[in-house]
């Protein structure tokens, strides 16, 4: 005879954490990644093909006009030196010098085609959308942005921790400081984390639908190399793949009134298990559809 048993344990436990496995996926040991840091100079880490190719194109483009601002530096310099009145009394009387006008035109024309040689596989490279395995749309509202998980039926808004619409003032108030605590966050995390953060599986394709509710607004995440416009009445879209699991923290990056400063952006890069864990306990919540329930079989 075969008997069914329900894991009620389980399932008791299930429910009760159910808010927190939808609000957020940390601690469970992710790492503060993606963060700007005081003091600090340089990119935040790469964690995408697309934001490597960026830093590296930045470094690349960095060392030319390093090196023709130290050339034009030394030959004015040089000028200066050999040809001042007191070591050159007479000046010369000729108004051209066709070979130097042959290289001041050249030499620029080849350094920009070889930027544009660099830069152009990278731009295509954004600009090309590859097949997702998971796509989201983002939608930028005066203040805050709205998720739908577009292959799930489920969607979610997305507040910093401590803004007016969750209680709070846009200062780091007690109040703020234990809300960040209670998310997993430290007092440092204020401006940058939000109520609830999208989740993504680790290397893994993702591409989001950006666009907007009211005004331009920008979503931007640094560790990404990512940014896009969120223009109302457009839908753009970008993609990446992250490489690294972890918690990655994103501003809107369009000036969009009052506010603009508190609607930030959390990504949470999870492996593919929790990842699964946690669209099972949020389209419970956001979607009203039941996870399934762990039934045992025995004789």
């Amino acid at each position: 005879m075969m008997t069914k048993h329900l894991t009620l344990a389980g399932l008791l436990a299930g429910f009760t954490s159910l808010p927190a496995w939808a609000q957020s996926v940390d601690p469970q040991g992710l790492e503060i990644i993606g963060k700007p840091d005081n003091g600090s100079m340089g990119f935040q880490p790469a964690v995408t093909e697309l934001a490597a190719d960026l830093q590296w194109l930045d470094g690349m483009i960095l060392v030319i006009i390093t090196a023709i601002t130290v050339l034009v530096v030394a030959l004015l310099i040089w000028v200066m030196i050999r040809y001042n009145s007191k070591r050159n009394p007479t000046p010369a009387s000729f108004t051209h010098h066709t070979p130097v006008e042959i290289a001041w035109t050249v030499v620029p024309i080849l350094i920009l085609v070889g930027i544009g040689a660099w830069s152009l596989p990278i731009l295509f490279r954004q600009q090309e959308i590859p097949t997702a395995d998971l796509t989201i749309k983002a939608i930028g509202n005066q203040w805050y942005w709205s998720y739908e998980y577009v292959d799930d039926d489920f969607g979610f808004d997305s507040y910093m921790i401590g803004a007016p619409a969750l209680g709070g003032e846009n200062m780091k108030t007690p109040e703020v400081i234990e809300q960040l605590q209670e998310a997993g966050y430290s007092e440092d995390e204020w401006l940058l984390a939000t109520d609830t953060a999208v989740v993504i599986p680790v290397n893994k394709t993702v591409v989001i639908q950006v666009t907007g509710s009211d005004v331009i607004h920008s979503w931007t995440v640094p560790a990404f190399g990512v940014k896009q416009d969120a223009v109302p009445g457009r839908l753009a879209e970008l993609w990446f793949t992250a490489e690294q699991e972890g918690v990655y923290f994103g501003q809107c990056s369009e000036l969009c009134g009052q506010a603009h400063a508190y609607m930030p952006i959390t990504v949470k890069v999870v492996s593919e298990e929790a990842y699964q864990e946690w669209l099972g306990a949020a389209r419970e919540e956001y979607a009203g559809i039941p996870q399934p329930v762990n039934v045992a079989s025995a004789d």
